[in-house]
């Protein structure tokens, strides 16, 4: 469903809350000119081109006025994208004082967010509602939802600032670092430019270009925003972010990270059995290497050179698996602190893919075991960029064989271009290596349709309901696929042609990945509410992700439109309830990032009558099954690899407690959450364990 492009806002989280004071007048609108602002820089690009994996998707305008700039963005990948238009005012100092930004983000809702400074009192409207405060001194406002050129407006304030820092609206601190100076060049013109790195208002830092005073573009990985006339530079640049982002990884790893010459006995902890789906007595456990040596009775001492862990009676559990992941290095280390030490990814860039698999592998950084997908995409004005796009049914056909030869990919995975009648050549190829097939349900078809050519499995609920309430005709590639959710809640999920479908998933063994977690929060979140996904940890969160947690994540545009939502998500429970009850193989992943929301991806099981305890035993022990690595991951066994985690309460009981992490072994790693959260700006959940070398 969802590959989340972050770039629709640059300034997605802040870092700190600062203190509020209510104002006691808001501001009126500011003058129409700011008469000490001296102008735009004379040799900036008017234009930027938004590119994916090289790929132009879109754009950014920008056209410097009177008094600041005005800022149009959109791109469009995978059918959708955001659409911006800004207007920003600034002062003598460069700083905004009036800030208005009009138009949708990726997922279709609405922004209008407008901020005004005046005479010390700051008041700004964005998904959330209507917050003021008062400010002291200079400080840049970061933008809920904004263009990229919300960069340029950020790095020439804090260049002009004591030590490239400047405090932060609605809270935190923005600062800047330099990286590289760089000569790029479109074969006619070169420029001298410099990387920097901007943090504060990110998990990350971002990765920006600067020529000058100019603004030059963004780099990631796998996405990049560059000067007009500049996009040959798009495949060295990213590859320049991914180094830094290494760097960035490996030296959290260096500081996190704890491996020791000896034996770790984790002790007085209750094991938790995925096959009987209990704790067992208190034990002590021990691993030597990457495996588990041994559980030895509570009562056997510490042998000299060990390293003691007190356990303090808390619950070990095995590693999870999030069977729905995009991974890049934030999230990989991310899903470590929840406990997540399998994952299996969905589709990526493969080549910036291979380069964090390689990294994982060699404890350079922290991330789970990855069990790759390789994702085939068909060419159309609506394609994702991830993976392997292909124009024919020979190409399609030829890229099973390729990923094949390469190695490492357990299935194929089918995404909405891809046309139809190439799909039983695609999964022919795809037997004949040996890979099974997974996937959303192309254009134009029907889950019916892919389930007789062969599917193993449907990924995402929405892309098997979705066959029984469109029309023929209808185009699943745009945002068609989540807002024709509305037509669900009356669906009569008994009715003839669902339970055909339902049966024929029966009968031939599909499973599905239904991704809930992200249906949660496409057809629930509502502006200005905390989403039910996020009550138990959004106050630990930066305050940017805390106006994420509380924003839409569709446009609702009436009443009519939430009771539709609300129904609709109904109506997935419900089926999801009939597809458990008759057997069908379900897999946990969100779509979502894991962590944080792969919890809540399996606190939503219950909805639909699964036990805490079940759901851990099937999260760990059944996905290590379904992959067919049960004979090393999904139990914590003597001989097993080391991937478990504790908890101090009794998930088993309440499977809330499964967010409070202690402690992560992966790969015979250990990690205690509580130093990680620190680097990406996230309060900690619980305390250090005790920890000690036996002499």
């Amino acid at each position: 469903m969802a590959k989340l492009v972050r770039l629709a806002g640059i300034a997605v989280f802040a870092g700190g809350l600062a203190a509020c004071e209510p104002v006691a007048e808001r501001p009126a609108e500011p003058p129409a000119q700011a008469a000490y602002w001296a102008g735009p820089v004379e040799h900036e690009a008017a234009s930027f081109t938004v590119l994916a994996s090289g790929t132009a998707i879109g754009a950014v305008q920008v056209t410097p006025q009177e008094n600041g700039y005005a800022i149009f963005y959109e791109f469009r990948n995978n059918g959708r994208g955001p659409t911006f238009n800004e207007t920003v005012v600034l002062d003598g100092d460069g700083l905004p004082t009036h800030w208005v930004i009009e138009g949708t983000t990726t997922f279709g809702n609405a922004v209008d967010e407008v901020f005004r400074l005046e005479d010390g009192a700051a008041f700004w409207r964005d998904t959330t509602g209507e917050n003021e405060m008062e400010v002291a001194g200079p400080a840049l406002y970061a933008p809920q939802n904004s263009s990229p050129y919300s960069l340029a407006i950020t790095a020439r304030a804090l260049m002009a600032a004591d030590g490239n820092r400047l405090a932060a609206i609605p809270g935190g601190e923005v600062r800047t670092e330099e990286m590289d100076r760089l000569t790029v060049s479109n074969g006619d013109e070169t420029r001298e430019i410099t990387s920097w790195a901007l943090s504060g208002l990110g998990l990350n830092p971002t990765y920006f270009l600067m020529d000058g005073e100019a603004f030059f573009g963004v780099i990631s990985p796998s996405f990049a925003i560059l000067a007009e006339g500049f996009e040959g530079e798009d495949e060295r640049l990213r590859e320049l972010a991914a180094e830094y982002g290494a760097s960035r990884f490996e030296a959290i790893q260096a500081r996190v990270a704890h491996e020791f010459d000896g034996p770790v006995r984790v002790r007085n902890v209750r094991v938790f059995d995925p096959l009987t789906e209990a704790l067992g007595e208190p034990v002590s456990v021990v691993v030597e290497g990457n495996r588990i040596a041994a559980i030895d009775p509570l009562d056997m001492p510490s042998r000299a050179g060990e390293v003691e862990i007190d356990g303090a009676g808390g619950s070990l559990l095995p590693g999870l698996f999030e069977m729905h992941a995009h991974m890049g290095e934030a999230s990989a280390f991310l899903n470590i602190a929840a406990g997540v030490t399998s994952a299996r990814d969905m589709g990526n860039n493969n080549e910036v893919l291979e380069g964090l698999i390689a990294n994982i592998e060699a404890g350079r950084v922290a991330g789970p075991r990855l069990y790759r997908s390789a994702f085939i995409e068909g060419r159309s004005p609506f394609n994702s960029n991830s993976g392997v796009v292909v124009e024919s049914e020979e190409e399609a056909v030829q890229a099973v064989h390729d990923y094949a030869d390469r190695g490492g990919f357990h299935q194929i995975k089918i995404y909405n271009s891809m046309r139809p009648e190439w799909i039983p050549a695609v999964i022919a190829a795809a037997r004949e290596r040996g890979l099974r097939v997974t996937g959303h349900i192309p254009a134009f078809t029907n889950a019916d349709a892919m389930i007789e050519a062969g599917y193993d499995e449907i990924v995402h609920i929405n892309q098997l309901m979705l066959g029984w309430v469109l029309d023929a005709d209808e185009d699943t590639r745009t945002l068609l696929r989540l807002t024709a959710l509305q037509r669900l809640p009356v669906l009569d999920l008994d009715s003839a042609n669902v339970q055909a479908t339902i049966d024929a998933m029966v009968e031939r063994g599909v499973a599905i990945d239904p991704t809930f977690a992200i249906h949660e929060q496409l057809l629930l979140s509502r502006n200005g509410e905390v989403f039910a996904g996020a009550v138990d940890y959004v106050d630990h969160l930066p305050v940017n992700a805390q106006r994420g947690a509380r924003s839409a994540m569709s446009a609702i545009g009436s009443p009519e439109e939430d009771e539709a939502y609300r129904g609709a998500f109904e109506q997935i429970r419900q089926m999801l309830a009939m597809m458990r009850e008759r057997g069908i193989a379900m897999v946990p992943g969100t779509d979502l990032g894991g962590s944080f929301t792969y919890h809540r991806e399996l606190e939503l099981y219950q909805l639909i009558g699964m036990e805490p305890a079940e759901i851990i035993g099937w999260a760990s022990h059944g996905m290590a099954e379904f992959l067919g690595v049960e004979n090393e991951l999904g139990r914590i066994e003597p001989g097993y690899l080391a991937d478990f985690f504790l908890v101090p309460g009794d998930p088993t009981q309440d499977l809330r407690d499964i967010k409070t992490i202690a402690l992560v072994v992966a790969d015979g790693r250990v990690y205690f959450p509580s130093e990680i959260y620190p680097e990406f700006g996230i309060r900690p959940f619980t305390d250090v364990p005790a920890m000690r070398l036996v002499e």
